[in-house]
């Protein structure tokens, strides 16, 4: 994640341009978007200190909070001339002024009994719990069924590397161009409130190493959580699925969500979930 900042900034400058935003645009221009001098114009930062805050030294000079970081001040104001959305104003303030995690403990995922048996008592809902790689720590069986984790080492018990890596993916995920971004920008926003998380890192650097794909989404710098939506799903017994789903964050493991997928009672999706789910019970007998 080193210059993440830097890049984040640049990438954002870049979209708007200056009549967008009431300044004249003149003289010949080497970037497209806002020139930095705009951006601390606008911001009200001198632009040495927008500068230096593009470099990742903005925590100098005046605009420091008490702890040594960029101020709220000058991050809401940066955020506003760039227009960045509420995720995209969240992951700035991650980066720019990251707390320090250790990779974390083996307790880290684990999933809590009682989490378990949440899942296990949605029985017409698929649901599994990921971290903030977007790991699969837990499933109920029928999100077995859907996803299809419980056979694989937990090493492929992992989203970005089902989305990026199998090649059946593309055949899974109908919109799998849609399903792709947006795998990346979740985990780009977890990755900037992790800065310190080795695996997170490794897991970035073979997805960008194995997949042209990743690598041009990544680069991109696209941020969003994945926190409710509607994903199609083509199961090889179930036939197309349409998923609606909503997302749980566990208070006592923070770094672990619960997605729950919930179709409409009475759906086509809903009957072909119910017959999946009396398939996978025949099977288990």
């Amino acid at each position: 994640m080193d210059g993440e900042l830097g890049d984040f900034l640049r990438s954002r400058r870049a979209r708007i341009q200056p009549e967008e935003v009431g300044l004249a645009s003149y003289g010949r221009r080497r970037v497209p978007g806002l020139r930095r001098e705009e951006v601390a114009q606008l911001a009200g930062v001198s632009v040495d200190y927008y500068i230096r805050l593009e470099q990742g030294r903005g925590s100098g000079g005046t605009s420091r909070t008490k702890s040594g970081g960029v101020s709220d001040a000058v991050l809401d104001a940066v955020a506003r001339v760039l227009r960045l959305d509420e995720a995209e104003h969240e992951y700035l303030r991650a980066i720019a002024r990251p707390r320090r995690r250790s990779e974390g403990s083996p307790a880290a995922s684990r999933v809590r009994p009682g989490v378990r048996l949440v899942l296990d008592g949605l029985d017409r809902n698929p649901a599994y719990v990921l971290d903030h790689r977007m790991d699969v720590l837990a499933w109920n069986a029928l999100g077995d069924a859907v996803v299809g984790f419980g056979d694989k080492a937990p090493g492929e018990r992992n989203m970005p590397r089902r989305v990026f890596l199998d090649p059946a993916a593309h055949d899974l995920y109908p919109d799998w161009p849609a399903i792709a971004a947006q795998t990346v920008a979740h985990l780009r926003l977890k990755a900037g409130h992790h800065p310190d998380d080795a695996a997170m890192g490794r897991l970035v650097g073979e997805l960008s190493a194995a997949s042209d794909d990743f690598r041009r989404l990544w680069a991109d710098h696209l941020v969003k959580p994945c926190d409710h939506g509607v994903k199609q799903i083509r199961h090889p017994v179930a036939g197309l699925l349409t998923l609606p789903y909503e997302t749980l964050t566990i208070p006592a493991a923070p770094d672990q969500t619960i997605v729950a997928y919930t179709p409409e009672p009475g759906s086509e999706t809903a009957e072909r979930l119910a017959l999946l789910g009396s398939w996978v019970t025949s099977r288990a007998g």
